[in-house]
């Protein structure tokens, strides 16, 4: 930028103090419309994420080469969101904050250019009336405004450049041509409508540098025809100087065209109901519009955030009375132009500026030479309104200096200035929340039903799914043909758990979309999010499980229809790995990764894919390329740590716990990560961690199963039995009919407490819950036996033999039993062995096999559960208890069909997250 020389601080100061004034309660708002897709939900913004996927990636995150993409490149605008990020992550008020300070910067060099065409006072007067006008809440307060607010820094930088190109006795100067052909790039990468300044510089360089008017350019060039004259050398300056300008443009758009692939958006007849009506209602409607955004410049009372849909009425027909607006328009700008390029003076010369400030600028959002997404936008108005502050200080300026209206003049200026600036600060607390903005556009407009829509998602994102609902209804009958209303309409039922009205919704959005057809594409005529409609009906009908090919289909459709949809592959896979399908869910997630190879969560399923068929080694392949792509990828982290542990091989537990303890990191709240850092540390043979760690996890958890349970095995391997106790108190009052907690705790009652009646009531219900459990029973046994009641000692064995005839120490401990019926004689002498040291090996023993190690997981971060294993039951002289551990082998690191119910679980978990509903 030029050193603003001509610019007192005075003025500075003035501007400053006038936009703060407006714009202050802007850093109270939150993120809204626009800024949700482009801010919170954009991975670009993320540290972790490349800066090469800014310059790949649409404004919304959107790689440019997805048809979904809406082709909106402006990679340095999203750099500044990267760098709020990165000061402040996604806290509002630093967002808003920056385009405070840029639309500062704005009005600061607007009134440097308005200085070239106006005086001293009316520069400032423009510059005030362009600060303070309503319609730039849009663009300043709506953080996405701020591919404005950048473009036009450099747009008008790049022309005030251009301004210095002249030298003395009209020689070129190259070097300001150099920088406004830079700062155009710039300009355009922040917003594409910055290609426009060179349109404003060739205007500038003809009527203005060089002084031409319209009849002169006319009368020369019908001379040169003639060959009554040649080109003059200053007009070949001119000529060469504009062709530099226009060959550098048509590089930009060269390149613009390359990275948008040549594809215009696909956008549907909702967005821009006229760009897809038939004619004259095409062109009535598109002519129609230019008085609408004049008429907003002329009077910004009634604001409003979305103007798509049903906002404005189709002009189907030349009798429409809205087409002497039109017409008055047209009369109006024509009769400017022709007195700008008319007639020579600094008046015309000024009005010529102001009005290529208006129209230049607005052509790529007027629809006139291509649709857009929109019909009215007040954001694009932002740099035509440049142009109008112009033109009315200009006019204030003719009025000011009449003596008879120079008092009237500065009333109505301190009038439309002090008006204009409540409005600005009223209309920016629309902007406060997405409920406030879409309720104060219901206000201007109720046939809208993109607005209805919008309060509808408002107060869903607040779990008020009764009021979203009636709001999404009113949208459906605004706009019956609204396939988004009516999916919206099913997927609130589905929220409220009615499942039948909620297919009946999807089914109607369903019936709007256009036939299938086979082997046709339908890109350009279906949006990509209305095919989610395939996408959540299958998603709603796959709870039932006979419906599971039905939902399959409906997944094909969409496939069909789009053979590109990611979204369809990914939720294939899902249910072919609940139809025990795993091969055909390989298939669909590498489908999917031939469309997407970042996605990590597709790495994540894929690896899910190949535990349910047996090669672990893969699946830990799978989990690390997604930590490869997402380092903080939770369900990675989480599963693969629980991968390596049960592997059995002690070289990848530190990586385990390194995994465990990152995801705890990143789940502080789930116990689920904490206790499997305690059976990481049991493992390991680290009591004091594995303590800590299941404590951690009961404390977050109290009713965690496996955690209690493990806590008081620790505690009794440990010879802490009476600290097991209380532990599997709390255990057995969540959970009575846990079994080995009550072979646990008749195991210590009856070897260190010595209550006997207690053992026996642990070991009873035991029978009462499974009459055929044969650790239960044999320790019943023994407590007949303690009981000195050596005949129901006996039958009691017997049974329990019966039960596994194959397990050695039931027959010894009946021959014991017997051999002591057969000397009654000397039963006051004989016993089982239980001095001090039998006891002891006896609980050894009892202990051995006791150590559970079933996963228990109920969050979204679901493991695979593993099967319970007995090893090695040796005889005891009191009791005997299996112990539950993972399987250590190489060859078989978990039972498969024990654990698909858990891995699926996972799956329809994190569904809701992977559709994108």
């Amino acid at each position: 930028l030029e050193k603003m020389a001509d610019i007192s601080l005075k003025e500075a100061a003035l501007i400053v103090g006038v936009v703060a004034a407006c714009y202050w309660n802007s850093l109270f708002c939150g993120f809204v419309f626009d800024d949700v897709s482009a801010i919170l939900d954009n991975k670009d913004l993320h540290p972790s994420t490349p800066l090469k996927n800014l310059f790949q990636n649409d404004f919304w995150g959107t790689p440019m080469s997805e048809e979904r993409s809406h082709k909106s490149y402006r990679p340095l605008t999203v750099l500044t969101f990267r760098l709020n990020y990165l000061f402040s992550e996604l806290n509002a008020v630093s967002y808003h904050f920056l385009n405070l300070v840029f639309h500062v910067v704005v009005c600061i060099v607007f009134l440097k250019v308005s200085k070239l065409f106006l005086d001293n006072r009316s520069s400032i007067v423009a510059s005030l009336l362009f600060a303070v006008h309503p319609i730039h809440t849009e663009a300043v307060t709506g953080v996405v405004g701020r591919a404005e607010l950048l473009s036009s820094i450099f747009f008008l930088a790049a022309f005030l450049s251009y301004t210095k190109s002249k030298g003395p006795d009209n020689t070129i100067v190259w070097t300001p041509i150099a920088v406004t052909v830079f700062l155009v790039a710039v300009a355009t990468l922040c917003k594409e409508q910055g290609i426009t300044v060179v349109g404003i510089c060739c205007v500038y360089e003809v009527f203005i540098a060089q002084g031409y008017t319209l009849p002169a350019l006319l009368d020369t060039a019908m001379q040169i025809l003639r060959g009554k004259g040649s080109i003059p050398f200053s007009m070949l300056q001119t000529l060469l100087k504009l062709i530099v300008l226009m060959f550098s443009t048509l590089l930009l758009v060269v390149v613009r065209v390359q990275v948008i692939q040549s594809q215009l958006p696909v956008f549907t007849r909702f967005d821009n109901p006229a760009a897809v009506s038939p004619s004259p209602a095409r062109q009535l409607t598109f002519n129609y519009l230019l008085p609408v955004n004049a008429w907003l410049l002329l009077n910004p009372s009634e604001l409003c955030c979305d103007w798509t849909m049903g906002t404005i009425p189709l002009v189907e027909s030349l009798l429409d009375v809205r087409n002497v607006a039109t017409l008055t328009f047209f009369c109006f700008l024509g009769s400017l132009m022709v007195f700008s390029l008319r007639y020579p003076g600094d008046s015309s010369k000024t009005v010529l500026m102001a009005l290529c400030l208006i129209v230049l600028p607005f052509i790529p959002a007027s629809n006139l030479f291509f649709p857009v997404g929109f019909v009215v936008a007040e954001r694009v108005l932002y740099v035509p309104s440049m142009g109008f502050c112009i033109l009315v200080a200009h006019g204030w300026k003719k009025l000011s200096n009449k003596s008879v209206l120079r008092k009237i003049s500065w009333v109505c200026l301190a009038a439309v200035l002090f008006t204009h600036a409540l409005k600005t600060l009223h209309r920016n607390w629309d902007w406060e929340s997405e409920y406030t903005l879409f309720m104060s556009a219901l206000k201007v407009n109720k046939n809208n039903a993109k607005l209805w829509n919008n309060v509808g998602h408002a107060l869903e994102n607040e779990k008020n799914f009764e009021r979203a609902l009636q709001f999404f209804i009113q949208a459906t009958q605004v706009q019956p043909d609204d396939i988004g209303a009516h999916m919206n309409v099913g997927r609130t039922y589905k929220n409220l758990n009615k499942t039948k009205e909620a297919e009946e919704s999807y089914m109607i959005a369903k019936s709007l979309m256009p036939q299938i057809i086979p082997g046709k594409k339908y890109a350009a005529r279906v949006a990509p999010n209305h095919l989610n409609v395939y996408i959540n009906l299958a998603n709603l009908i796959r709870a039932n499980e006979s419906r599971l090919e039905e939902a399959d289909q409906l997944y094909r459709q969409a496939i069909s229809m789009r053979p590109d949809f990611k979204q369809a592959y990914i939720s294939r896979g899902e249910l072919l790995l609940k139809m025990n399908k795993p091969l055909k869910a390989k298939e669909a997630y590498l489908r999917a990764l031939e469309l997407d190879r970042t996605n990590a969560d597709l790495w994540y399923n894929l690896a899910i894919v190949y535990i349910e068929l047996k090669d672990p080694a893969e699946a830990l392949k799978n989990f690390n390329r997604a930590l490869e792509l997402n380092p903080a990828h939770k369900l990675a982290l989480f599963n693969s740590a629980l991968l390596m542990q049960e592997s059995g091989d002690a070289r990848l537990r530190p990586e385990a716990k390194q995994r465990l303890l990152h995801y705890v990191k990143e789940e502080p709240q789930d116990s689920n990560g904490y206790f499997n850092l305690g059976m990481l540390a049991m493992d390991d043979k680290k009591d004091m961690e594995a303590e800590a760690w299941m404590k951690k996890a009961i404390t977050l958890q109290p009713n965690f199963r496996s955690a209690l349970f493990n806590l008081a095995l620790l505690y009794s391997q440990t010879g802490k039995e009476l600290m097991a106790l209380p532990v599997l108190e709390d255990l057995l009052r969540y959970y009575p009919d846990h079994t080995k907690g009550l072979i646990l705790k008749g195991d210590i009652l009856m070897n260190q407490k010595k209550d006997i009646v207690g053992a026996k009531k642990c070991f009873e219900k035991i029978l009462e819950l499974d009459p055929n459990n044969v650790q239960g029973k044999h320790n019943l046994c023994v407590v007949y036996f303690e009981e000195k009641d050596l005949i129901k000692a006996e039958k009691c064995l017997v049974e329990t033999l019966a039960l596994a005839p194959h397990e050695e120490y039931i027959q010894r401990h009946l021959n014991i039993v017997r051999s002591k019926i057969a000397s009654l004689s000397a039963v006051e002498q004989s016993s089982l062995p239980s001095d001090g040291t039998a006891a002891a090996e006896a609980k050894k023993n009892s202990f051995q096999n006791l150590k559970e190690a079933k996963r228990e997981k109920t969050t979204t971060q679901s493991t695979v559960d593993n099967k319970e294993h007995s090893k090695n039951k040796k005889p005891t002289e009191k009791s005997s208890v299996d112990k539950e551990t993972p399987k250590k082998s190489t060859k078989e690191i978990k039972d498969i069909e024990k654990k698909r119910v858990a891995a699926l679980k996972r799956l329809e978990e994190i569904e809701r997250i992977l559709n994108g509903e």
